[in-house]
């Protein structure tokens, strides 16, 4: 835990400020409150999940291309629940109002959240391949608000309060397949959200979700590429392609990531031990081992085999 009380009031902000920029989120800090600062910060992690409890004095945080390059989070978004006070939040051409029990996804590129008064929030990051892989591009759903009006929208913040509250009692496993139950409510949540967006293209995106499905189903086949896929899913490769842009993805470079991370998911899996890595890169879509060592350290810095070895990798 940690409190802007345990320091001396010209020092507060400024460790606040630095806290706040190495667990949440990379960003430049303002104090608005007619009043001093105050703040307190409580954390878990869940398996993949961090999630943070804080409470603050009203603030304004902007992310700059700058702060978000010198963070480097790019791999992660955060989901934020809004537990008491009032929120604005704007990104991706998108400005949102958040009340208690309201829920909003932002993703790591340039955004501003603000506050007029004192408020509480539950900060949840989590992978953005989670999301992207259900739902398409963030920019689909960030700083849209998902009313506590939902059905979803409840379940969502009871669950990861309960979730923050009982972390250090789970074993790892537990931690990772409730870290999971999570996601999957978060995702939900959103669905049900976008449901009530304004029409789009419904045939483009039940394509491209085809087309995701089929690249999950089809990971081990060699042979997997993007034109196989356009013919897969009934349309010319150009149009696929379209597709993916639309949601900010190139063909090739998802097929090849989601390789990758299943490739990964495995080295750590004991129930995967009996492969040799050759043979593991293979059910995962690679041709020679050659190829898959050299773009997984290219993608995580150790060769498969150190990868499968590290202590603390798993979970």
């Amino acid at each position: 835990m940690f409190s802007t009380a345990d320091y001396a009031p010209e020092d507060s902000f400024r460790f606040w400020r630095e806290t706040i920029f190495d667990r949440i989120v990379p960003v430049e800090l303002t104090p608005t409150a007619a009043h001093g600062f105050a703040g307190s910060l409580e954390a878990a992690e869940v398996g993949p999940l961090l999630i943070t409890r804080v409470t603050q004095s009203a603030v304004t945080t902007v992310a700059t291309p700058d702060t978000i390059r010198r963070h480097g989070k790019y791999e992660t978004l955060n989901v934020a629940i809004t537990l008491k006070g009032r929120v604005f939040s704007a990104q991706d051409d998108r400005t949102a109002i958040q009340n208690p029990g309201d829920i909003v996804v932002m993703d790591r590129r340039p955004a501003v959240m603000g506050s007029d008064g004192d408020t509480q929030t539950l900060f949840i990051e989590m992978p953005r391949a989670c999301l992207e892989r259900a739902l398409g591009s963030t920019r689909r759903f960030t700083a849209l608000t998902i009313g506590a009006d939902q059905v979803g929208t409840s379940m969502v913040t009871t669950f990861f309060q309960e979730l923050a509250r009982t972390a250090g009692q789970m074993t790892p496993d537990m931690a990772n397949r409730m870290a999971s139950i999570g996601v999957d409510l978060v995702v939900a949540s959103i669905a049900e959200r976008l449901a009530h967006e304004p029409p789009r293209n419904i045939q483009g995106i039940l394509i491209f979700q085809r087309a995701l499905a089929h690249i999950e189903a089809n990971l081990g086949d060699v042979n997997l590429d993007p034109a196989q896929l356009a013919a897969a899913v009934g349309v010319s490769l150009r149009h696929l392609q379209t597709l993916f842009r639309e949601q900010d993805r190139n063909i090739a470079d998802w097929i090849w990531r989601r390789r990758l991370e299943s490739a990964a998911q495995r080295l750590t899996d004991p129930g995967f031990s009996h492969l040799s890595v050759g043979e593991l890169a293979y059910s995962c879509g690679f041709s020679t081992q050659s190829h898959f060592s050299r773009r997984f350290k290219e993608s995580y810095g150790l060769s498969p085999s150190d990868y499968r070895r590290a202590p603390g990798i798993a979970g």
